[in-house]
């Protein structure tokens, strides 16, 4: 069973990824492997004495230690994620899928792999009869990626590309795209060719002159319902008597810059007047 897996049984079984977690948040993800063993600082935990226990359960190391066993989430496999570079924030991975349509069935590009947390994000969201096309052109960083989707079960949904994009993508009509390169600005007109159109363009970028220069191609290279934010999120401390913000906030990671690419035309003539040889521009907010 991996992170995909749509029914689950209410038991651990051989081969299910969990997720141990201490009273102290201690965390480890792993696959179920009958015979294998985890060491940790508080003690030996056996896979065998896993194997059939009802999720939410305690279980204990050898000296006595407890922790719960549980099922992972996807933030949970998102935070875990072994990188070399910062991955994206599951607040901003959360919004960008909904924002741009990304569910079972779609065809997705991205460029910038990375470490794979989003690739890994975008694997899950487009279920078994979706894929998800990344390109990366640093080799080391793309190893790193196929090995952290294979150990989720979702690599047989990503093709990976190792190459710039500056040459345009192999792939065409594609229903979305997102960017997390740091001049994503330079490859709108790649982005156009590769999505269908009135598909859904996404980007993230940490500074704003980066979304300013953005902003100027999207309008240049004709993308319209053109959308730029930012994703908060500020936790509070779960105790009744003293229910309050905690004291560090997720602010900001990054602005997410979204768009449409579109086909213009001219208008047809209005009635009682001559055809007019002018076309409708898209105008600096985005709107046709």
């Amino acid at each position: 069973m991996t992170l995909e897996s749509s029914e689950h049984s209410p038991l651990a079984q051989t081969g299910d990824l969990v997720q141990l977690v201490s009273p102290t948040n201690k965390v480890f993800i792993f696959h179920l492997v009958p015979g294998a063993e985890l060491h940790t600082h508080r003690g030996l935990i056996r896979f065998d004495d896993l194997i059939g226990q009802p999720w939410g359960s305690q279980v204990f190391t050898h000296t006595g230690s407890a922790f719960f066993l549980f099922q992972p989430g996807p933030t949970d496999i998102w935070r875990e994620t072994r990188r070399n570079t910062q991955i994206m924030y599951p607040k901003d991975i959360g919004y960008l899928l909904l924002k741009m349509g990304i569910g079972p069935g779609v065809t997705v590009l991205e460029a910038g792999t990375g470490s794979g947390a989003l690739t890994t994000a975008l694997a899950w969201a487009v279920g078994p009869h979706g894929a998800v096309f990344s390109y990366e052109i640093r080799p080391e960083m793309q190893n790193l990626a196929r090995k952290n989707l294979e150990k989720l079960g979702l690599l047989d949904r990503v093709i990976f590309k190792l190459r710039d994009i500056e040459a345009g993508f192999d792939e065409q009509n594609v229903d979305a795209l997102f960017l997390d390169l740091s001049n994503a600005y330079d490859f709108l007109a790649q982005a156009r060719q590769a999505l269908k159109p009135g598909g859904f363009f996404g980007a993230i970028l940490p500074t704003t002159n980066q979304v300013a220069r953005l902003l100027q191609a999207l309008y240049d290279h004709h993308y319209a319902f053109v959308e730029v934010c930012e994703v908060m999120l500020r936790f509070y401390k779960p105790v009744p008597e003293r229910l309050r913000p905690t004291d560090r906030m997720v602010a900001h990671t990054g602005y997410l810059c979204f768009a449409r690419p579109m086909l213009l035309a001219s208008p047809p003539p209005a009635a009682g007047s001559s055809s007019s040889s002018e076309s409708e521009a898209v105008d600096p907010d985005g709107e046709l």
